[in-house]
């Protein structure tokens, strides 16, 4: 937990003049007023409203919100009052903690009608005093870093509250560092295998392609120093959603995105910002359609900048934005920049847009709303960006996600009108399945008797409602064709224990392995979902074959000469279960490679020293070492769950190393020791199944094939 005085020394250094007497008094009034009281994660409960007000300082807030993140728990947890807060720390900090309580007290995630009525309460508060919005987004987003000590019901309904609710309204308050964090924790509770498959792609293309971002960088200062133009130039990688939400707007994969990167040119003045663009542009070519001035046409909320989306280095788009230091200011603090602070004095940002005419300007539009309902579409039209609210031709609402098709229309509306859809029309106009829908649309969906759903409907299909219907209905269609795989591969398999496949044998290995019936067993059999020796062990334990003795490690490899040794080649690693093949070294003794090994191909002219090899049968003691390649999340406690679950697994860690290590994750190279391909698959399998491991890869070295013919000789 923050101290006292570590939490008055940021606040400090951007108000000199802060009163230091009156956040200490807060401090421990806060900390005794939550005494004995501890957060689901096990810590003080006091830490929280701490970390709220760190969160704070870092957009350089008046003394009374700082004071009153300290205090924002009180009236609602414990026996202070308002009356007290007043007498102690004033009236305007007892306005703040009370609005805040309020707010906190709001079901934002209820029904609709009451989640209309929160709306309008919401803001009510907003236009008391906008800090306590900046409170409780500050509260909200130190709850979602910590959010996994909640329960996991608990933590989907923050996580999409925060998704609906609290990320939007920070991005409307021009404050997209805060939006872009909440997206990403809320991202990451309600949908954690897209974010890991984001992850995932994007280290791969980094590993392809290096770290872009220096070269890009120094790129752009080259070209801005050769005119003259002093700036500051940052990159980075966009958020996970960020680039999710892209890849769903745009239908496009990850393989095809292209600005992933955004850079950001900080300026001295206005006419730098077009200087800057101009050499930008002369250097890079410009894609079109991706200008932006919002300069000379400045948001609502006072944000100002040029964006612009340029082809740079390899083809690769990036997007830029340029703003003076001002801009940048009020970009990243957005409305809160009216209480920022500088110096002692209140920051005079000319771009600030005063908190009451924006509150005022953005509660105009709904005021005139009387119908709940229609209120509710209102707000979440005007907030919601990522949404969209089309009509059915009877009227009714169907809220979809930004980048639906008409395809995921009809699924919204019901499953079967979903999969029997041949056509659509969009304002009566007949479109193709793929056109993306905006807001306010009607749509009709054209069905037909016999109609059923297509393979490529995959690509065109946005949401996940209709993603599952639609292979559902493929599999099913399918399903006759793996069924009749499947009687053949179970009946080669009983045959081979001399048993026979009947109806009634299958049933009772449905049964033992909780399938629905023989016919989902064969269909499961014949699409590899699992595997003939399951289906036997369901009916024949006894018969099913099981390793007996341990093996001797020295007698481990069948096909060898009586007196003549092996080692494993180090390029692949092969494991007792796995196919291989053996090379006669030149002096005496063989070595072992797996089957599929590209060292292979260096002793393709010298078949005289192949060897046809096979393991033993029985049970091999974990002693063969395999390396691992592990991506893994920076977090407290991730290496240690990850050590548990290897160790779980009855495998050794024979060694660890570090190969790169970032903000957000860690590289490494994990080497154990293992029995056969089927250990190896159960630690793999575990390790995947880990949500803080992005990426799990058994490692090949095909740098050593070129040695392989050393270790041969």
């Amino acid at each position: 937990m923050i101290a006292a005085e570590d939490l008055i020394a940021l606040v400090r250094n951007y108000n000199p003049r802060t009163n230091e007497k009156l956040i200490r008094a807060a401090y421990e009034y806060g900390r005794a007023m939550h005494e004995g009281q501890m957060r689901q994660s096990g810590e003080p409960y006091f830490t929280h409203p701490v970390a709220v007000a760190a969160i704070l300082t870092e957009q350089q807030l008046d003394d009374a919100t700082i004071i009153t993140a300290l205090l924002h728990d009180t009236i609602e947890d414990t026996k202070s009052t308002y009356n007290e807060i007043s007498e102690r720390f004033g009236a305007e900090t007892a306005m703040l903690v009370d609005g805040v309580t309020k707010l906190t007290n709001l079901q934002l995630s209820s029904t609709e009608t009451k989640q209309a009525e929160n709306f309008r309460k919401l803001f009510m508060a907003m236009s008391k005093d906008l800090r306590v919005i900046l409170v409780k987004l500050a509260d909200r987003l130190h709850n979602m870093r910590t959010i996994k000590a909640m329960r996991e019901e608990k933590q989907l309904q923050k996580a999409r509250e925060t998704m609906d609710i609290y990320a939007p309204l920070a991005g409307r308050m021009g404050m997209q560092w805060m939006r872009e964090e909440l997206e990403d924790l809320a991202f990451r509770v309600i949908n954690p295998e897209a974010r890991l498959s984001i992850i995932r792609r994007f280290i791969t293309l980094q590993r392809e392609a290096g770290d872009v971002i220096p070269r890009i960088t120094s790129d752009m200062r080259h070209e801005l120093d050769q005119v003259g133009i002093d700036a500051e130039v940052f990159g980075r990688a966009k958020k996970p959603y960020s680039i999710w939400r892209k890849m769903q707007e745009k239908e496009l994969s990850f393989s095809r995105l292209s600005d992933i990167y955004g850079f950001r040119v900080i300026t001295a003045s206005e006419m730098d910002c077009y200087r800057a663009l101009g050499a930008i542009h002369r250097r890079w070519r410009a894609v079109p359609g991706r200008f932006k001035d919002y300069v000379s046409q400045p948001k609502t909320n006072g944000y100002r900048s040029i964006h612009t989306t340029v082809s740079g280095r390899d083809g690769k788009r990036v997007e830029v934005q340029i703003r003076t230091r001002q801009m940048h200011e009020v970009a990243e603090t957005g409305v809160a920049a009216h209480w920022s602070y500088r110096d002692g004095v209140r920051a005079q940002n000319p771009f600030a847009v005063d908190p009451a005419k924006w509150i005022a300007s953005l509660t105009e539009q709904f005021t005139a709303e009387e119908d709940h309902d229609e209120f509710l579409e209102a707000v979440k039209l005007e907030m919601y960006s990522d949404q969209v609210f089309c009509f059915t031709p009877k009227g009714d609402v169907v809220k979809l996600p930004r980048g639906a098709t008409p395809l995921d229309f009809g699924y919204a509306i019901h499953t079967r009108i979903g999969s029997a859809c041949v056509g659509a029309k969009v304002d009566g106009l007949r479109v193709p399945l793929w056109t993306r829908l905006k807001n306010g649309q009607s749509v009709e969906i054209i069905t037909a008797e016999g109609q059923t759903p297509q393979a490529t409907w995959l690509d065109i299909a946005q949401t996940g409602k209709a993603k599952t219907a639609i292979r559902r209905a493929l599999r099913e269609a399918r399903k006759e064709r793996f069924v009749k795989l499947g009687h053949e591969i179970a009946r080669s398999a009983f045959e081979h224990v001399g048993k026979k496949a009947s109806d009634k044998v299958l049933e009772k290995a449905a049964k033992t392995l909780r399938l629905e019936d023989g016919e989902e067993l064969l269909a499961r059999l014949g699409s590899a979902e699992i595997s003939a020796r399951e289906v036997v062990a369901a009916v024949y334990p006894d018969l099913s074959p099981r390793p007996s003795s341990e093996v001797d490690t020295a007698r481990a490899v069948i096909g060898l000469a009586h007196d003549q040794g092996f080692a494993r080649a180090k390029c692949c690693q092969p494991l007792p279960g796995e196919r291989i093949v053996g090379i006669a070294r030149r002096g005496h003794g063989v070595v072992v490679h797996a089957i599929d090994c590209p060292s292979l191909a260096e002793f393709e002219d010298e078949p005289d020293r192949w060897l046809d090899l096979q393991w033993a049968e029985g049970r091999h003691p974990p002693l063969y070492d395999v390396t691992l390649e592990l991506t893994i999340g920076n977090d407290a406690g991730v290496l240690g769950r990850i050590c548990t679950l290897i160790g779980e697994r009855k495998a050794n860690i024979s060694d660890l190393e570090f190969r790169d290590r970032k903000p957000d994750y860690y590289r490494l190279e994990v080497e154990l020791q293992l029995s056969d391909a089927e250990h190896l698959h159960s630690v793999i399998s575990a390790l995947e199944a880990e949500s803080d491991v992005a990426q799990v890869e058994r490692r090949r070295d095909t740098d050593r094939s070129e040695k392989a013919r050393t270790a041969a000789e």
